[in-house]
């Protein structure tokens, strides 16, 4: 009988690799339920590992690697590792726990990979297309910027920065709206900023596919794990990688940093005199 083998678009629309090992971890003998329990709270172990640095890691022989693969429902050990290494690229933060490595908690360790971040943010940028982004912000008819989930705060940032120049921008959904209200409203002449940092919701690829539909301009704002996306305007991939378990953004908000100096100083005039209506509106008002 021939094994099956599956796809890397099979094994992503399939049933999860964690709920797979969750599902038979009742059933399981004492060694391969010691393996299964490893490989439950360190899923990014097998991501990485060999099976036989995986079965020296869990104490358990090389058999009993292959019998747990197999009750998974995989035909090798190479496909239980693709699975789980497709899973860690999508952004779950259970890969990123390890057995053996100590947690570096020192200020140092998490200043160092966040500099890294923001340099390596930075020197992918072109600095064109910076600038050809702040103009087409400052032409658009309106402006939308969408974010989920840790997106949605930084969404929200970059439109109050922005706010400052550009009058009509919005962050979308606001509470009570649904996505398609906003969709639907979508211009040749607007411009939408989709963040699709880790983990993407399911929705993204209907809005992304959606807005270019509606032949507005796209910018694209996301982390290194998704590959260049050619259809959209601009797509800047921001270093998110972390000491600990957690992804690190301060190399996103240093290019939204960018973005809004660089269209604020482009705005000109215009710019300026919304700036001193603003800080004229405040002073009356006494909010500042």
């Amino acid at each position: 009988m021939m094994k099956k083998f599956f796809s890397h678009e099979g094994l992503m629309k399939s049933r999860s690799f964690l709920s797979r090992v969750r599902k038979i971890l009742p059933d399981l003998h004492p060694a391969e339920l010691k393996l299964g329990k490893v490989v439950c709270d360190f899923p990014g172990e097998l991501a990485s590992y060999s099976a036989s640095e995986l079965a020296s890691l869990a104490e358990v022989s090389n058999a009993t690697v292959t019998r747990f693969v197999r009750r998974l429902g995989y035909a090798n050990y190479e496909e239980a590792r693709l699975h789980a290494r497709l899973e860690k690229s999508d952004g779950s933060r259970l890969y990123l726990a390890e057995v053996k490595t100590e947690t570096i908690n020192s200020p140092a360790s998490y200043a160092k990979s966040d500099m890294r971040n923001v340099q390596f943010t930075v020197d992918s940028l072109d600095e064109l297309d910076v600038n050809r982004l702040a103009e087409a912000l400052l032409n658009a008819r309106k402006v939308s910027v969408i974010g989920y989930r840790v997106s949605a705060p930084l969404a929200q940032y970059l439109q109050w920065q922005l706010f400052q120049v550009i009058e009509n921008i919005v962050t979308v959904p606001g509470s009570g709206q649904t996505m398609g209200e906003h969709l639907a409203g979508i211009q040749s002449n607007d411009l939408v900023i989709l963040f699709g940092l880790r983990r993407r919701v399911s929705q993204f690829e209907d809005i992304r596919a959606s807005i270019i539909n509606s032949n507005a301009k796209l910018v694209l704002i996301t982390d290194e794990s998704m590959p260049v996306y050619k259809h959209a305007d601009w797509h800047f991939r921001c270093t998110t990688q972390s000491s600990g378990p957690l992804f690190s953004h301060v190399g996103v908000m240093a290019l939204l940093n960018l973005i809004s100096n660089i269209t604020i100083s482009s705005a000109g005039e215009e710019g300026r005199k919304r700036l001193a209506l603003i800080e004229s509106s405040n002073d009356l008002l006494g909010e500042l």
